[in-house]
Formats: C-alpha cells, sequence, structure tokens
C-alpha cells in the first residue's frame, strides 16, 4: 500500500507502508548505525519518536530471542530505504514485518532515506506523521503533535514497581546496585551482572530512602527518553543520592540528571547522537574510543562549574561533554553507551571502574566498623 511520511515543515516523502496498518506520529530521528535495528527498536530511549535507518538494507537478518532491550518496540514509527522481507540468518525466530505487526507499529519502505536524513541534518529534528491517505492531512497531524518536552516520557517507560532482576553473578559476595529504571536497556543490566553486582531495579518515581534501603552499595542511573530539564522532581532525588555519598554511575539520560544535579545545563542538539561510530576523546587515558550514542539532549561544553564537576570524555565531533566526575561525591557518569561496545570493548572498563568504587567504599565500611569494635 501506498504510504508517507510527512514532515511538519510540510516536507513529504513517499513510499510502501509495512508494518501495523495504522498512522502514527512522533518526533523524527536518524541512526546511522549498519546494523543492531532489534535492539534500537527495543530501546525504551527511543520512546516517542520516529526512527529513520540510513543504512540501505533493514531487516537482513531477522529477529532472534534475547537479543530485545526490553519487552516491547518503544519507536512510533520506523522509515527504511529497502525493507528486507527475507531473512538471511538461520537462528532468527521472524522478521522484522511480523515484530512491527505484532506491536501495532507501522512503517514505510522505498523512502529516498538520504534526502530525510538530509533535510534533518539540515533543518533539525521535527515532528512527522506516517500513514496513507492524504499527505497534507499527515502534515498538519505532524504539526498538532505535542513537542518531546511537553510529554513525560520517562513515566511512560519505566517500571512500574520495584523488583529484584533475577540473574544472579558470579560472584559470591557482589556488589549490590539499585538501578533507577528511566528506561533502561537489558544490556546495562547484563554488563552490571558480569561485573559482579546483584541488581534491584526501582521505577524512576522511587524516593532516595527506597533506593537506599536494604543492602545498597551503590546506585545506577539508567538511559532513557525525553528533556531532563522537564524533569526537575529526577534531579532532585539525584541531589538527594549524592548527598548519602553512595557511589553513582549514569548513562545518557542518567548523566544528563547527573549533570543537571550538579549545577550544570542541558541542551537539544539540532539532529542528537544515534550510530554506533561516535569518536569521544577520554580525557584521562588521551584515547579516543568509539562510541555508541543514542540521545537528543547534551550537557554543552563550558556547562560544568569545575569547582563541582570535572569533565573525564568530550565529543570530537561537537565538543559536547561526553562525561563527568563529581569533585565532592563518589559519582560518575557517560553520555555515550557502554553496553552496547561498537568499539568492541573500549568502554566496558566503566563497569569494573563503578564496582571498584563500591569495593572501595565497602573496604571503608569494614575499616571504620573494626576500629569501633577495637575501642569498645
Amino acid at each position: 500500500m501506498r504510504g508517507h511520511i510527512a514532515l511538519e515543515t510540510g516536507r513529504i516523502f513517499t513510499g510502501r507502508l509495512l508494518g501495523a496498518p495504522l498512522a502514527a506520529g512522533g518526533e523524527v530521528v536518524f541512526h546511522t548505525g549498519m546494523t543492531g535495528y532489534q535492539e534500537i527498536l527495543t530501546d525504551p530511549s527511543y520512546a516517542g519518536q520516529i526512527v529513520v535507518f540510513t543504512a540501505a538494507h533493514i531487516g537482513n537478518y531477522g529477529i532472534h530471542a534475547g537479543d530485545s532491550e526490553s519487552a516491547r518496540v518503544h519507536p512510533r514509527a520506523v522509515v527504511v530505504r529497502d525493507f528486507c522481507r527475507h531473512n538471511f540468518h538461520r537462528g532468527s525466530e521472524h522478521n522484522l514485518d511480523q515484530l512491527l505487526r505484532r506491536a501495532g507499529v507501522p512503517a514505510v519502505s522505498d523512502i529516498d532515506t538520504r534526502a530525510l536524513t538530509i533535510a534533518l541534518r539540515d533543518g533539525g529534528v521535527c515532528r512527522g506523521f506516517v500513514g496513507a491517505g492524504d499527505p497534507q492531512e499527515l502534515v498538519e497531524r505532524a504539526r498538532a503533535l505535542p513537542a518531546m518536552h511537553e510529554v513525560d516520557w520517562v513515566a511512560r517507560v519505566t517500571r512500574s514497581t520495584a523488583g529484584p532482576y533475577t540473574r544472579q553473578p558470579a560472584e559470591a559476595e557482589p556488589c549490590e546496585v539499585a538501578v533507577l529504571d528511566y528506561g533502561v536497556k537489558k544490556s546495562i543490566l547484563d554488563c552490571l551482572v558480569d561485573a559482579g553486582c546483584r541488581v534491584r531495579v526501582f521505577p524512576a518515581h522511587a524516593t532516595a530512602a527506597e533506593v537506599l534501603a536494604g543492602p545498597t552499595e551503590g546506585v545506577f542511573l539508567s538511559n532513557g527518553p525525553g528533556d531532563p530539564a522537564t524533569l526537575p522532581h529526577l534531579v532532585a532525588m539525584v541531589g538527594q543520592l549524592l548527598a548519602a555519598n553512595v557511589p553513582i554511575f549514569g548513562i545518557c539520560l542518567g548523566h544528563q540528571l547527573l549533570a543537571r544535579a550538579l549545577g550544570a545545563n542541558t541542551i537539544k542538539l539540532p539532529f542528537g547522537h544515534h550510530g554506533a561510530n561516535h569518536p569521544v576523546h577520554n580525557l584521562a587515558t588521551g584515547r579516543v574510543e568509539i562510541t555508541s550514542q543514542n540521545h537528543n539532549y547534551a550537557v554543552p561544553e563550558g556547562s560544568l562549574d569545575p569547582a563541582r564537576a570535572l569533565v573525564t570524555h568530550v565529543s570530537l565531533n561537537d565538543r559536547s561533554i561526553e562525561g563527568l566526575r563529581a569533585v565532592d561525591h563518589d559519582a560518575f557518569s557517560v553520555q555515550f553507551h557502554p553496553e552496547a561496545a561498537p568499539g568492541p570493548s573500549d568502554s566496558l572498563h566503566l563497569f569494573t571502574a563503578f564496582r571498584e568504587r563500591m569495593l572501595a567504599r565497602r573496604r571503608l565500611i569494614a575499616g571504620r566498623e573494626l576500629r569501633h569494635a577495637a575501642k569498645s
């Protein structure tokens, strides 16, 4: 069936519909990765968006059990150049069209994604609508959509109740980590477990007292969708965690919330960072790390107060702050996604560093208790 993606700017691209036979709209972003469409579509950070894949062929290796980042598809719609209806991998369970149909997510193929990407790059991200029928009507529907900052997307993707993550690390005495779920990816939880952590996942609206209760030795601030400037309640909660002086590690939205809790600003990028090959300068080692990124908002250069936080990583594309370390608190964060491992292992050391901080705190507490016992 003939279908369109219509932008609020009035630009219209026509192709063929696939996926669910519906119309849907959202903020249009483009992703430059060559692979990983299943992980991208199930990443909660894409909630409320239409994903344009710049890779020419999408769907050729099908959909695989265990590769999804969450239990459902989060983008509102998908745009591709060439959709592969046949799978060429013996391990695939079903194809991309089946995944989108089951999820109720429409898609449009046979689009000039190069021209669409250039339009987004030059004009910035904008709202769009995918569907059939009168394209001018789709343009008007795109213009009527709420902007990303007008919706609390974290509230829509976070889990409703707290509960333990069921995998048990191999270590006999794992570090106890509380994860604040702003839209956490499964692979991040996997990396924490592989680093020797037992994790408990809390909803975004959990209180600091709830998160710190029990065996918590460290707190992880997860990735997630939306504008951090519209989440002051989450920033305030991170501030309470900083005051507790528990080790904190943040990724993506977690990085932005930590930065704001330390007094920094965040801005919306013209077209965001969405891809698997973004170079980042590690200021501590001098090395350039190849990173996977997915964010529309960033901490701008010069935003951090050096008395409160130090810059640890910088984007070589636009100089935005890609990592920070708090001065007076045991907290650090990165904007990119080390768990995606495009390097493939350039940044996995961050999970080990988080564990080492928790072990150091454990040793410090044990030493204090030993000295107290000796005095008594």
